[in-house]
């Protein structure tokens, strides 16, 4: 059994209610979901029972490259257990990554995981990984489902410690009515674990695993609303204590003491805030436990809402504040100004003011003083006044002169660039295949999550021999005066290279020897100016890039040299 944790394994799983899936028997249309996931998922951590001994079915002999109806392309393995595998996808339809179950056709399961996958994506819930596929193909069964790319597996976010108070109460308030949701519809999950349950980037909660999970594993229980219920108070336990609720250690968390039972979380971990611990015993005390303050335990998802309702709001933490550095008087205010600090503890002499002039002789010494400094004062605006009148006329038309030549000088140095709207947009294929061309239009689209982007190649960062470069034709409406034009790039490396080039269509009738250079840039980073190093003045720009960073694997293509464009701005 070889397992890895670096993308989505587990999608939507089925309840163990034969009478619904029974019921769901149509393959699901795509939807339009373009995330990715991790799994870590360990049938050992877990210790759940399984209903069936492992088939001897194998797997089907799969590699990277390999297309599922002409459409599904795999990218990476992630899975190989019990018979069936799982792999990271792309959808190249509809341009997305997505994750794929595989099993063989007459794998033992494949009946009820194709059952189990349909019911699930007939629920339709978003707070759900949506099943997006399920078919059977000659001798192969999978699942297609979403790939949450921008989503964290709670298994990851416990490893970092326990969570806050309000964390862990938005995730119990957001999986419990989730869960409440889909047993109204006769869905289970049954496989509710840490692994299970993401945090999406805008702090929303999500579940994957509705129903699929357990089929794929031949999981069922007699209680099924019960199990999910104890499930949702493990994972409310372990957030607030970091620790496993059970004796055996799992996910990467120390389980309890042995021989000590299941202690209210206020007792394993001083700070834990009291309704929380009492709220994860009442959904635990299915399995023994006893609830701190004896309130009834909740053995359905819905008792577990209600519990949650009654219990006080918790609010999000306030924002740290961060304090000031605190105002330093200069030596000037202090009144030490070119003064030596005084040592601690000695106290300064206060020199005594000079005495006033109060004697005859100091009056007239002060009446004198006083005369000189206003004939000096007339004296000297006489002067000024002859002076400026001979060289009147000569002065004004230097001054004219000089105000003139200034403010020509502001006026050039103040000049303000202005944006100028992109009206259409095409990809330019000097040599070979296109890169992304249904994508062009969302580097001007306003939205910097959306981005055109190239293929990978193996050699960099120059592109060359490959290409000799790939880009993209703007339309800016009419000829304009490009000053500078700003680039937002997805992947950050060594090295980003682009020129801009001034053409004269959108498809142009040159090649790019044929076109006139307005600018180039090279970056290291996810945003690039070009600046126009001459006059040019244009309707369609060419932005042409020619060198590629070294970027990671995503879930849009493995590793190499490669870059996206995320949002591109002219102005003039």
């Amino acid at each position: 059994m070889a397992e890895r944790s670096t993308a989505a394994v587990d999608v939507a799983d089925n309840s163990g209610e034969q009478s619904l899936t029974a019921q769901a028997d149509q393959s699901t249309a795509d939807g339009v979901a373009n995330n990715r996931e991790r799994d870590t998922d360990s049938d050992e951590a877990q210790g759940s029972p399984t209903s069936e001994e492992p088939g001897k079915t194998s797997p089907p002999e799969l590699h990277s490259g390999h297309k599922l109806a002409r459409r599904y392309r795999l990218e990476e393995c992630l899975t190989r257990l019990d018979g069936f595998s799982s792999w990271r996808a792309v959808d190249e339809k509809l341009r997305r990554a997505v994750g794929v179950h595989i099993l063989p056709a007459d794998h033992p399961r494949a009946r009820s995981v194709l059952a189990a996958a349909r019911s699930a994506a007939l629920l339709g819930d978003p707070r759900f990984v949506q099943v997006l596929d399920a078919v059977e193909d000659n001798d192969l069964v999978y699942v297609v489902h979403e790939w949450l790319p921008d989503a964290t597996e709670l298994t990851a976010l416990l490893a970092s410690g326990p969570l806050e108070p309000y964390d862990a109460y938005q995730m119990v308030t957001q999986i419990a009515s989730a869960m409440a949701a889909a047993h109204r519809e006769g869905l289970a999950h049954l496989r509710l674990n840490p692994n299970a349950v993401l945090r999406t980037s805008t702090g929303q909660w999500r579940i994957r695993g509705l129903a699929v999970n357990a089929a794929l594993r031949g999981i069922g229980s007699d209680t099924p609303q019960r199990t999910d219920t104890e499930a949702i108070g493990a994972l409310l336990y372990a957030m607030l204590t970091q620790r496993w609720p059970y004796e055996d250690d799992a996910y990467g968390l120390s389980g309890l003491p042995k021989d000590v039972g299941l202690i209210p979380a206020d007792q394993v971990r001083a700070g834990v805030h009291r309704g929380l611990s009492e709220l994860a015993m009442r959904a635990l005390a299915n399995d023994g436990a006893t609830a701190s303050r004896h309130e009834s335990p909740c053995t359905t998802p819905e008792e577990l809402v209600k519990a949650i309702g009654e219990m006080p709001r918790i609010r999000p933490p306030e924002p740290a504040y961060t304090a000031p550095p605190a105002y330093q008087r200069t030596a000037y205010q202090k009144g030490g100004y070119s003064r030596p600090a005084p040592h601690p503890g000695v106290t300064q002499p206060v020199p005594p003011p000079p005495p006033p002039l109060q004697s005859r002789t100091g009056k007239v010494l002060k009446w004198g003083v006083s005369a000189l400094l206003i004939a000096a004062l007339g004296l000297g605006s006489w002067q000024l006044a002859d002076a400026l009148m001979e060289r009147g006329g000569k002065a004004g038309d230097q001054n004219q002169t000089q105000t003139t030549d200034g403010g020509d000088k502001n006026a050039d140095q103040n000049q303000t660039t202005k944006p100028i709207a992109v009206q259409g947009a095409q990809e330019y294929v000097a040599e070979g295949s296109a890169q992304a061309p249904k994508d062009v239009y969302k580097t001007y689209d306003g939205d910097p999550s959306t981005f055109w982007r190239t293929k990978k190649y193996n050699d960099g960062p120059p592109i060359a021999p490959y290409k000799p470069g790939v880009g993209i034709v703007y339309d800016l409406g009419s000829a304009e005066d490009l000053a500078t034009v700003t680039i937002g790039l997805r992947y950050p490396g060594d090295r980003t290279t682009v020129h801009l080039y001034a053409t004269d269509a959108l498809s142009p009738s040159t090649g790019i020897d044929g076109m006139k250079e307005i600018g180039t840039a090279t970056t290291t980073g996810t945003s690039l100016t070009v600046k126009a190093s001459e006059h040019a003045k244009s309707r369609y720009v060419l932005l042409w890039i020619t060198a590629l960073p070294y970027a990671p694997a995503d879930g849009y293509s493995s590793a190499g040299y490669k870059q996206a464009i995320t949002d591109v701005t002219f102005k003039g």
